[in-house]
């Protein structure tokens, strides 16, 4: 029997790509931390608290026996990005030798300013980081709806033998060698969403919501290139396609977190419940952006709202009063 697919982290999105995994009947070990949680998807055969209404594959095994990641070959990293490193300092004594480990969580470590890949080199050498990025609803995947990602791996041989555990007819992997720029893409847009939604949640219209997204390209642009990214990756989907999907819907729980922000909740009650990873990157993104010289408004003003450390309407006010200049 083959090696089954372990999926650290039983989330919307972890549990979408554990349907994904097991379409062809391959065995996929869903990992949560919470054991009530696992009892109950074991017992309704679905994620009432994630994903309610989408039926686990049978070939889906939930668990909270992190151990079990020493059956896998293949580790998808689903959990959010602040807890990457607790999570592998957990379980690396378990993960094989010559395992790949894809990351699909989007975020830089605070404090430490790390990319998820990073972690994964520090806490889990032997480990082949690779990263899952692109413009991609739980929603949508688990309704088969079509949807198009990047996977970055460190040669094209390997994002090719890693994409054929995810290919679909309607999930459709764009291979890449640019690890780094496309887990830059998937945390600064997470931060630059944030934005966009404080700014329809204000009411300030659509026109100026496309000038804001615009211009918060231009922000991961300079951003993605001061640390190495390659230029097409930015202009993907793990960069531009993603950007331009979580700047427009409330689907997407950052630009839903900042439109909460922007129709007057406070930070603590914008999230309603549900994690927006650009809260917890902004101050890293911004730092990381500060010790390179990269200015990034736009981030900086979202870092300092979500700090507390700004009202929206005198961050509006900054925005709208720098100087003009190129638009390059």
């Amino acid at each position: 029997m083959s090696a089954p697919i372990a999926v650290l982290g039983a989330g919307a999105w972890g549990t979408a790509l554990a349907n994904l995994a097991a379409r062809r009947g391959t065995r996929v070990l869903l990992w949560a931390r919470n054991a009530d949680h696992v009892a109950e998807m074991k017992r309704a055969r679905e994620n009432v608290r994630r994903l309610p209404g989408v039926r686990l594959a049978d070939a889906v095994e939930p668990t909270a026996d992190l151990r079990r990641v020493r059956e896998a070959q293949c580790v998808l990293a689903v959990m959010p990005a602040q807890s990457l490193r607790d999570v592998l300092r957990a379980a690396k004594a378990d993960l094989r030798e010559d395992a790949d480990l894809v990351l699909c969580a989007k975020g830089i470590e605070r404090g430490t300013h790390a990319f998820l890949s990073d972690v994964v080199a520090a806490e889990a050498p032997h480990a082949r980081a690779a990263v899952l990025s692109g413009p991609s609803f739980a929603a949508d995947v688990a309704a088969n709806l079509p949807t198009a990602v990047t996977l970055a791996a460190r040669d094209l041989e390997t994002a090719e033998r890693l994409g054929r555990t995810l290919d679909a007819p309607t999930f459709r992997l764009y291979r890449s060698t640019d690890i780094r720029g496309a887990e830059i893409g998937g945390a600064a847009k997470n931060v630059l969403a944030i934005a966009c939604g404080i700014a329809a949640g204000r009411g300030l219209g659509a026109s100026a919501v496309a000038a804001l997204t615009a211009r918060a390209f231009a922000e991961l642009t300079r951003f993605g290139r001061a640390f190495g990214a390659q230029p097409e990756t930015l202009l993907g989907l793990s960069g531009l396609g993603d950007l331009v999907l979580c700047c427009a819907t409330l689907q997407s729980r950052n630009f839903a977190f900042g439109h909460a922000i922007g129709a007057g909740k406070s930070t603590s009650e914008a999230g309603g419940g549900k994690l927006a990873e650009g809260a917890f990157t902004a101050r890293a993104l911004v730092e990381l952006a500060r010790m390179k010289g990269v200015e990034m408004p736009i981030a900086s003003v979202v870092d300092r709202i979500v700090a507390g450390e700004l009202g929206v309407d005198a961050a509006i006010d900054s925005l709208l009063m720098r100087p003009t200049k190129s638009e390059s």
